[in-house]
């Protein structure tokens, strides 16, 4: 779903262009992404849609993502999108998300929180938060289970387990 969705021909259906695997950056904000469709209407108006595989979640992580999405085509195109879907494969639906001020403001924290880590050189601690690390694609990379390790407590458990694993013994 989402590889046609993001990896698909563009297309005109009914006066609509959809754009897919849209390019997008914010020089103000220092995001660059990629949309997975955008639809531009006769009209003007400019609709950002994100494919999920699963269904709706308790947080608001979908939400910014696509935020940023539009806020990014905002400030390529000089034009205001006050709105997007979301595309939950689970329910085959769209879920309307409006760009509020709060909305907005939570993308904007979260691109300069994303700098300032980028500008120490250190990564934040990862905290395991079940309703948010279970659902997420991300977790056998970031491994918020193991939250009282340091990283280098992780890498030299990791690296005896590779060795043991290898070897036979240590």
């Amino acid at each position: 779903m989402h590889e046609r969705a993001h990896d698909g021909p563009n297309e005109l259906r009914d006066g609509v262009r959809i754009a897919r695997g849209q390019h997008v950056r914010s020089l103000r904000l220092g995001l660059v992404g990629q949309c997975d469709v955008v639809e531009f209407y006769p009209d003007g108006r400019v609709n950002p849609v994100e494919y999920k595989r699963g269904r709706p979640k308790a947080h608001r992580a979908d939400e910014v993502q696509l935020c940023a999405q539009a806020i990014c085509l905002e400030d390529m195109l000089g034009k205001e999108i006050r709105d997007g879907q979301l595309y939950y494969g689970k329910n085959r639906r769209r879920h309307d998300v409006v760009f509020d001020t709060e909305l907005r403001k939570l993308v904007e924290g979260t691109a300069r929180a994303i700098e300032k880590c980028l500008l120490s050189a250190e990564t934040p601690k990862a905290d395991y938060v079940s309703k948010k690390c279970d659902t997420c694609s991300l977790i056998d990379h970031c491994q918020p289970k193991i939250i009282n390790q340091s990283v280098s407590h992780w890498f030299m458990a990791n690296l005896k387990s590779q060795i043991l694993n290898h070897n036979g013994n240590v």
